[in-house]
């Protein structure tokens, strides 16, 4: 999958906090809060166990925001299929 039309932001922790954003939403790593998502009305999404883009996009969803599943992002999806969503 091509992350072009994507904002790519990584900070380096003890592991990376990664984050990749589209314009309906973003898929993050572990390091974020579904919680923060909800109360601030964001959609997004959460892998975990990732360490850069490419795992990523091949993890599978663990967490969805209510807003993201309106745009049809469920758990259980790869992480690509959700970005695709979030476009």
């Amino acid at each position: 999958m091509n992350l072009d039309d994507f904002q790519k932001t990584c900070h380096q922790l003890k592991r990376p906090l990664l984050v990749i954003s589209g314009s309906k939403g973003c898929l993050t790593c572990g390091y974020l809060s579904m919680d923060s998502f909800e109360r601030n009305g964001d959609a997004g999404a959460i892998v975990r166990g990732v360490d850069t883009y490419q795992d990523m996009l091949e993890a599978e969803v663990q967490a969805v925001s209510s807003l993201a599943e309106k745009l049809g992002v469920r758990v259980g999806m790869t992480g690509a299929q959700a970005l695709e969503l979030f476009r």
